[in-house]
């Protein structure tokens, strides 16, 4: 057996030795595949020793991917399980030990090398930061190789051979001290704090010159197609040899169906010279690229070679689009975004990473699914600037992205930031981890026309060194959208100006009128004004079906049992949103003491449905007000683990009532119901559609009465709200909850929104004056207890193939002469499982009596579908 050993292992190491290359030509770069990854307690760290080929790595973990942190590489080695650690509090009891010393990433790979050829080690980031050897040579120290976004090319022509062993040294992180990617009180910080090759790690084959990355301007008369657009590629050329060389530089531009556009430059280096290469073609009758609400987006590609000797030595290519995005600060000092020069108002949420950074490129294309399912044009990413493929995929879909630095931690350590409770102000050493960060976060989104902006700061701007460090790397990598200075009002540095982003909260439960009440503006904090970068309602329940994936009976029973409790999936324990106090008091005074689980998580839905159709109604209701609500991002879209709260659909891709909500509130066309004024707005955040649009509301009380019915007919402006109806008569003379209906309809009589409010006698009444930075007391709530009393309805429900052969229709019929209150439907599978992700045209619907109402569903796999409701017999029908 041990001769058998032998064999085998030297038959290994054969087939490693003869392995394929990773490169064969230049202007190829390849992704290192795959890690064996161990810590340096059990390891050690002689790095020049572990560097070198053959090392015996069989004790180690093997990673079949390219990148993950510590944790997401020891789940992807199956060494944990995520449904175990996300389980109820299990994450508390994890060893966090084993990641208070530096660990090891190792692979070996085989390059074909080629005389006169150059090979670089190219990074894009190494968690907190990283020491660097190949074949017993150190390539980078983590002097240099430091910061979350710290990229770095390095050349190893001179270290590689034919067989070659890369060893990186990844240093723990701790969020106060180092340039990383936190979590702030999102969730509990990841066991690891993120430390790892969290990003990949390739390597590049140039002949004698290389070229930096493509960077593409240009410049159109916007919007119209009928124009012509100038094309401009800049890269930058490097002489890698000790004399002088001629290039021969090919530009080419090209659009699937069109002919290319190529032209030529011929351009002399001295011995080791850069220079910027800059070559420029017009495009006649460009195809433009629009958010998807607006248009399509085409995406052209741009390429740069260059030749020496009539031999290609490097080549550089990225997809972009043709597109104008700007912004100013109105003179209310507000920011307003333009895309193709007309006004954009930024409907959209705060997106979270994985707690663990793992990317999924199917999964985040499902979430830019469902964000533009609801409405939403924009996603804010908050310092987790993710992977390249999130900008990729961003402008295959028309979504655009609000990036930037995170708030909170080491990014925003600045002597006027009193709210840090560990302060470690930026040394010499730091400011240039911030230059390399920022260089390589504008270069890697600097094509990309989904991006609408970059905030340099968060809660606080950068002092003014660092924001003429950023500045500098912005502007030389050719990016030709706004730079933001933070997303708050606090203040701003000189270079950038005001940031016109208010950051006032609220961040935990406000009733619905909170949002419509504007003025004085001054202590109006989050209402319906302004750009608000963060605020919402903190809602974002999830429903029986992911609860119980994560949360023990006891803990769901605690939901309702022990409504003050401070909650594991809340925030951390040391926030202000440890648990569901505030939100608690308003549901038990409005909605009345649940008497079960299940009439807790329904007056929850209820609780959250109004909160988020509120907060994105009025936005949308106010966007051509004297001081317009120019931009909502909501907090959050999205949770980087289970939680119960902060989301618009939750971790498992599960819509719920503050979703349905949400998408209610940001329709393209839309009637909206002012809760303070009793007024109704017509609004159209297209920019197309004009005509008659009909206006028709209906009330009536709990018994299906009707008290009050009327109809009007106004002309819809495309990119424009208005007021259009007052209803303040009418709902005067209210009594008890009541059901308001506004539906509207275009000149063929097809209904295009229709939306059902339960109104009280009375509003929650806002203490404005008490306000904190998080929300504002209610000293009086709504009374809607009477929603208890309401008769049972009975609805049928009939299930038929869509007629756009995609999906299904469901159709739901009030049988009775009463209303048929806040009816949930849910698709399931054959192990009656939730279908995921899952795109109703509505949901969350209250029917009037004798009301027939269809509703259309999209969903792989889908076998039946479950309906619930406040006095509906809950039932399962099948497909």
């Amino acid at each position: 057996m041990r001769g058998y050993g032998l064999f085998l292992g030297l038959f290994v190491g054969f087939q490693a030795a003869n392995a394929a290359s990773l490169l064969s030509k230049p202007g190829d770069s390849a992704i290192i595949p795959s890690w064996d990854i161990q810590s340096t307690a059990k390891a050690g760290n002689n790095l020049q020793a572990l560097s070198q080929v053959g090392v015996d790595t069989s004790s180690w973990h093997h990673i079949s991917s390219s990148r993950c942190t510590l944790m997401g590489c020891l789940l992807h080695a199956g060494l944990y399980h995520e449904d175990d650690l996300f389980y109820s509090e299990n994450l508390k009891k994890f060893d966090v030990s084993q990641f208070r010393v530096p660990w090891l990433y190792r692979n070996e790979f085989n390059i074909d090398l080629k005389q006169g050829k150059h090979y670089f080690l190219q990074t894009h980031g190494i968690t907190s930061k990283g020491d660097i050897f190949i074949n017993g040579k150190q390539v980078a120290s983590s002097l240099t190789q430091a910061g979350a976004y710290g990229g770095h090319e390095y050349d190893v022509s001179k270290i590689l051979e034919k067989r070659n062993a890369l060893v990186v040294q990844v240093h723990p992180t701790d969020y106060n001290y180092d340039l990383a990617i936190g979590f702030v009180d999102w969730n509990p910080y990841p066991p690891d704090n993120g430390t790892g090759v969290w990003r990949n790690i390739e390597v590049k084959q140039t002949g004698p010159v290389s070229l930096g990355p493509l960077r593409v301007m240009t410049q159109t008369n916007l919007p119209t197609d009928d124009s012509s657009a100038r094309v401009t590629l800049k890269s930058t050329a490097r002489n890698l040899e000790s004399h002088e060389v001629t290039v021969d530089v090919r530009g080419e531009v090209t659009l699937e169906g069109r002919p290319s556009h190529a032209w030529k430059q011929t351009v002399k280096l001295g011995a080791l010279q850069s220079k910027e290469i800059t070559i420029s073609t017009t495009l006649k009758n460009p195809k433009i690229w629009w958010p998807k609400q607006w248009g399509s987006q085409p995406l052209y590609t741009g390429q740069l070679s260059a030749s020496v000797n009539e031999e290609l030595s490097d080549v550089v290519n990225d997809e972009f689009g043709i597109r104008q995005v700007t912004s100013k600060v109105n003179s209310h000092n507000d920011t307003i975004f333009y895309v193709n020069g007309l006004p954009f108002q930024v409907i959209g949420g705060g997106y979270s990473a994985d707690m663990f950074l793992r990317w999924d490129s199917d999964k985040f294309i499902k979430q830019a699914q469902l964000t533009q399912d609801l409405g939403g044009n924009t996603i804010r990413l908050e310092g987790k600037n993710e992977q390249p493929e999130l900008y990729k995929i961003a402008d295959k879909m028309g979504l655009m992205i609000l990036a930037g630095w995170e708030c909170c931690d080491k990014w925003e350590a600045w002597s006027y930031n009193g709210d840090l409770s560990v302060k470690s102000e930026w040394s010499e050493r730091d400011y240039g981890i911030a230059d390399a960060s920022m260089k390589h976060e504008a270069l890697m989104h600097q094509n990309h026309p989904s991006m609408l902006g970059y905030l340099v700061g968060s809660d606080y701007w950068p002092n003014d060194r660092a924001a003429g460090l950023y500045t500098s790397a912005i502007k030389d990598s050719g990016w030709q959208i706004p730079i933001i200075a933070s997303a708050s009002k606090r203040g701003f540095p000189d270079i950038l100006g005001p940031s016109g982003m208010k950051m006032d909260g609220p961040y935990d439960w406000t009733p619905p009128n909170y949002w419509y009440d504007v003025e004085p503006s001054e202590d109006r904090l989050g209402a319906a004004f302004g750009f608000g970068s963060e605020l919402g309602s903190g809602v974002g329940t999830p429903e029986i079906s992911s609860l119980k994936k994560f949360l023990t009976k006891e803990d769901l029973d605690d939901l309702w049992t022990k409504p003050n409790k401070g909650l594991y999936h809340m925030s951390t324990n040391v926030s202000s949103f440890y648990n569901r106090k505030i939100y608690n008091d308003a549901l038990w005074a409005r909605y009345g003491a649940p008497v079960s689980l299940d009439d807790y998580l329904l007056k929850a839905q209820m609780m959250d449905y109004e909160a988020t159709r509120s907060q994105f109604e009025s936005v949308s209701a106010f966007w051509s007000k004297d001081r317009p609500a120019t931009g909502l991002i909501y907090w959050m879209l999205n949770n980087a683990w289970p939680s119960l709260h902060w989301n618009l659909f939750d971790f498992y891709l599960h819509p719920a009532g503050s979703y349905f909500g949400a998408k209610v509130g940001a329709r393209l066309e839309h009637v909206v119901y002012d809760y303070l004024k009793k007024a109704v707005y017509l609004v159209n955040h297209s920019i197309d559609k004009t005509g008659p649009r009909t206006i028709t509301v209906d009330v009536i009380d709990r018994n299906g009465k009707t008290l009050y019915t009327t109809r009007k007919t106004a002309e819809t402006e495309p990119n424009t709200s208005r007021n259009v109806l007052d209803l303040s008569a009418p709902l005067k003379s209210i009594t008890d909850v009541v059901f308001l209906r506004i539906t509207l309809s275009d000149s063929k009589k097809s209904t295009i929104s229709r939306n059902v409010y339960w109104l009280a006698k009375g509003l929650d009444v806002l203490d404005w004056e008490d306000s904190d930075w998080f929300f504002t007391p209610v000293t009086t709530y709504a009374d809607y207890s009477a929603l208890e009393k309401l008769q049972s309805a009975k609805v049928s429900v009939s299930t038929q193939a869509s007629k756009s052969k995609e999906g299904a229709t469901v159709t739901l019929e009030n049988k009775s002469a009463v209303p048929a209150f806040f009816i949930t439907l849910n698709l399931v599978d054959k192990t009656g499982g939730d279908v995921q992700p899952v795109f109703w045209s509505d949901n969350y619907v209250t029917l009037w009596p004798h009301e027939k109402l269809e509703l259309d569903v999209k969903g792989d796999g889908a076998a039946a579908v479950q309906i619930r409701g406040k006095n509906v017999q809950s039932a399962t029908v099948m497909f």
